[in-house]
């Protein structure tokens, strides 16, 4: 499933080879992949080689990943995949809580039987996906799981802010995830959030979906570093304590 911005600017396709639409879909699946991580310099006259198209084409892919705060643009020094600090991550799945909070307490109340299973499949997709090991495959299907909820909910304003928040969900990932700790979305989670919709108990799906993401969210290590030691945690040193300053005596 695409995105709202690549749906939008498929619409006016490039004469001459890929059109932006097609270069931001390379470039953001490069990120879903973890191919691209947070800092890494793109290049413009290089990927416009590499796809075929002119650099104002690239141009238009970058302006759109920035708008979807996927890529940073620098002034005179280009774009690089964002790297999202740790209060903006935060604030990023507070926000997802808020917005697929009522999304789903929407949803439980109108949801049909043929929308449940539509969202059933896309679980067993996802697992399947997950128990062959093809995790590229297994993130979009979460990442599609999620973007169906709030098209199935019917709020087109809502579904367009949570698409830029879960566009950007990815890269905190890749910035912050635990390694003690399982990135993939919860699978399980899914189903039990599922479950509370097909039986129209939008309090159960609210707190299903919170409790999801909460899950996700400590899956991150978004602790906030001890100021000042970052280098002696790069090296693995404990920083020696200071020496108190010396008194003279006159």
């Amino acid at each position: 499933m695409k995105s709202a911005i690549a749906k939008s600017i498929s619409d006016h396709p490039s004469e001459s080879g890929p059109a932006p639409a097609d270069v931001y879909a390379r470039i953001y699946e490069a990120v879903l992949d973890h191919r691209l991580t947070p800092g890494t310099k793109l290049k413009e006259v290089r990927l416009a080689e590499l796809f075929g198209v002119t650099r104002g084409t690239v141009r238009k892919a970058f302006a759109q990943l920035a708008t979807m705060k996927i890529v940073e643009l620098r002034p005179n020094r280009g774009a690089i995949v964002a790297s999202p600090s740790i209060e903006e991550s935060r604030d990023l799945f507070a926000a997802r809580r808020t917005i697929e909070g009522s999304i789903v307490d929407t949803l439980a109340r109108r949801i049909t039987r043929a929308e449940v299973r539509q969202l059933t499949s896309l679980i067993k997709q996802e697992d399947q996906a997950y128990r062959r090991g093809e995790m590229r495959a297994a993130l979009k299907l979460s990442v599609d799981f999620h973007r169906v909820l709030a098209d199935m909910a019917g709020n087109s304003v809502l579904a367009g802010v949570l698409d830029q928040l879960v566009s950007r969900t990815p890269l905190v990932v890749l910035a912050y995830r635990d390694p003690a700790q399982s990135s993939a979305c919860a699978n399980r989670d899914h189903a039990e959030l599922v479950e509370a919709l097909a039986a129209h108990d939008a309090d159960r799906a609210v707190l299903a979906m919170k409790c999801h993401l909460c899950n996700l969210e400590g899956q991150l290590d978004l602790r906030d570093p001890a100021p000042g030691n970052e280098l002696a945690t790069i090296f693995g040193l404990v920083p020696m304590p200071k020496a108190p300053a010396s008194i003279h005596q006159n």
